[in-house]
């Protein structure tokens, strides 16, 4: 789909009033300022975020209530349950509070209920296995806060519950539980509603300890990147102070995580953790039990990090296949239906696709048609799946809209899951599609691109690099700098390297740079060397084999006017 460009308006006196201020220069003042940073006091925070800046954990709903039953439980001398979820997030917030509780002195198990066999959340099966056990109180970690019955049914058997979570109450919050917290709770007023699951995990154990556990600084920032959390507040303290300690992390899980993926040595970002780190701890989930990325998590032997990272890295090799697989068959099913790629949202479905991946195809399908996207596998009746929207919609309010014909839903805005009797999921592709006419009334949102600056060729340098590096970590709500440089010509014949990265050199007569275009191959292969363009790009470094130098990282290109 075409993009719109727009660049974002320039406030020059305000701009001058924060160089004066700050000493910087002019281009990374209108980077804070497009950031909506307009005073001195948040440009100083925003540049040099501290973690004297962490909010009092109290500050959270029920946060007394909380470490006053886990209190209790260690006087009593109770077994403390950890239970989590199947994601990287989910994991790292199970491992941060076990590790917690064991260092309290305190007899902990965990458990992470299986993706395939028992679905997302607190369920009902865990109940007599508890009792079993002898859990006299059970924590949930990223998962709880729309699992009432069972959090009464726990109450029932005489187990305590604490709700720890991020996710959207569906309904009335679980009135059986010793407490709740999530920060998205009615009458929760924290400063800094957007924490992962794993951020609220360590402010558990924050109000728990009286600091802050830097020691887990490193699988925090591991959830909380991996979960694609607005960068902004106390996420953002809490990874830029983390990544580098992924990096020197003295976990041996960590460090083996690491060395498969190839990243040891280098300085940690939050796209290692997106793209190397969290899916290889994510395939542990998708094909079998996050188990295996827990004990890694937890591990302390090297050789038993190298035994366990080697299955999760068999575990992603597979998880890759069939994504691929899933994505194709779908992609044929969606072109063979014209309705459908026609759709305001594409609701797609086969037996038997794999349920662990059907998140990840759904994202590729919206980045393929640029519109929202369901994929859902059926089996015996019933269909699972996984939906991924773009800006501007929320998935889980069309979800809701939907709620009579589902058998479940939950999520957020813009990813959510849900189940569907395989039945009804023709009158769902038509109530989904209605609820995006009306929010869609004036047709589907064109894809835009907010270009912070216009540049010209020769400012693209080492210099800028580093200049640009003071505003990170980049990510989610505190995007890369997007620049935009007109009229420029392709130097060198434009190569499609490995599966779909396309790679050239630009030129304005006096300045050459190369350019890199990841998963570009397809959609612009036919560019021809010696046309004339305009790019759209962000900034990186070109250091293989040689001295580093910046280089264009494209996100759009078109013909120049």
């Amino acid at each position: 789909m075409p993009k719109k460009w727009r660049l974002k308006v320039a406030r020059p006196e305000l701009q001058a009033e924060l160089a004066g201020g700050l000493a910087l220069s002019l281009i990374v003042v209108k980077l804070l300022v497009n950031r909506g940073i307009t005073t001195l006091e948040q440009a100083t925070s925003f540049l040099k975020p501290e973690l004297s800046g962490l909010h009092d954990p109290f500050l959270l709903k029920d946060m007394g209530k909380a470490v006053a039953r886990l209190k209790l439980a260690r006087e009593r001398g109770e077994t403390v349950l950890v239970y989590g979820d199947y994601d990287v997030d989910g994991v790292t917030s199970t491992a941060v509070v076990y590790r917690a509780l064991k260092k309290a002195g305190i007899q902990a198990m965990s458990y992470i209920p299986h993706r395939m066999e028992e679905g997302y959340g607190l369920n009902y099966e865990i109940v007599p296995l508890a009792k079993e056990w002898g859990v006299g109180l059970l924590i949930t970690v990223d998962c709880g806060i729309v699992s009432a019955g069972e959090v009464r049914a726990l109450k029932e058997t005489g187990i305590d519950t604490i709700i720890i979570d991020h996710h959207e109450p569906e309904g009335a919050v679980p009135d059986a539980a010793s407490a709740v917290i999530d920060p998205k709770q009615p009458d929760c007023h924290y400063p800094s509603p957007q924490l992962a699951g794993v951020g609220l995990a360590a402010k558990f154990v924050q109000a728990l300890e009286g600091e802050f556990p830097l020691r887990d600084l490193d699988l925090v920032t591991l959830g909380t990147v991996a979960d694609v959390v607005p960068l902004t507040g106390e996420n953002r303290i809490i990874v830029r102070h983390g990544l580098p300690r992924i990096a020197s992390s003295p976990k041996a899980g960590l460090q083996a995580l690491i060395e498969i993926a190839r990243i040891k040595g280098k300085p940690m970002t939050p796209q290692m953790v997106g793209f190397s780190l969290g899916p290889r701890l994510n395939a542990a989930g998708r094909m079998g039990s996050a188990a295996t990325s827990l004990e890694l998590l937890l591990c302390d032997v090297p050789a038993d990090a190298a035994a366990l990272v080697q299955v999760l890295e068999a575990h992603n090799r597979d998880r890759q296949r069939l994504q691929g697989a899933v994505v194709d068959e779908a992609v044929d099913i969606i072109e063979g239906v014209e309705l459908l790629s026609g759709d305001s949202i594409i609701v797609v479905y086969k037996e038997g696709w794999h349920k662990g991946v059907l998140g990840i195809a759904a994202s590729k399908i919206m980045e393929k048609y640029g519109r929202p996207a369901v994929v859902i596998s059926t089996a015996e009746g019933m269909g699972v799946g996984s939906g991924r929207s773009l800006p501007g919609f929320h998935l889980n309010e069309a979800f809701a809209h939907c709620a009579a014909i589902l058998e479940g839903y939950g999520g957020h805005q813009r990813a959510a899951g849900l189940r569907v009797k395989d039945h009804a999921i023709g009158e769902l592709r038509k109530q989904l599609n209605a609820f995006a006419g009306s929010v869609f009334a004036g047709g589907m949102p064109e894809q835009i691109l907010e270009i912070d600056a216009e540049l010209p060729l020769a400012s693209v340098s080492m210099d800028l690099v580093g200049m640009v590096e003071a505003l990170e970590p980049f990510g989610e709500g505190n995007p890369a700098p997007l620049f935009a440089t007109r009229r420029l010509i392709i130097k060198s014949k434009p190569q499609v390297m490995g599966k779909d990265t396309l790679k050239f050199w630009v030129t304005d007569g006096n300045t050459t740079v190369s350019a890199v275009g990841f998963g570009m191959g397809a959609e612009f292969g036919g560019l021809r060397m010696g046309q004339a363009v305009d790019i759209a790009y962000t900034l990186g470094i070109d250091d293989w084999n040689k001295a580093p130098q910046a280089q264009i990282m494209l996100k759009d290109i078109r013909s120049a006017k």
